[in-house]
């Protein structure tokens, strides 16, 4: 997924949030995907730089 994919799911769960009053949960959530999608982009990262490093050899 795309960043801007990212952002209209963060959005959708946002206003749904705010119609069922569960602004804490969506607090949590948010929190736990922004962590989630940092380990995600290091991972991709880490396995790019593994991968180069094994081509030049």
């Amino acid at each position: 997924m795309s960043g801007w994919l990212y952002s209209l799911y963060f959005v959708l769960v946002g206003v749904i949030a705010v119609f069922t009053g569960e602004i804490v949960t969506f607090i949590m959530l948010a929190f736990i995907f922004i962590v989630l999608y940092n380990i995600s982009t290091t991972l991709n990262k880490m396995y790019q730089l593994q991968k180069n490093s094994q081509e030049e050899k």
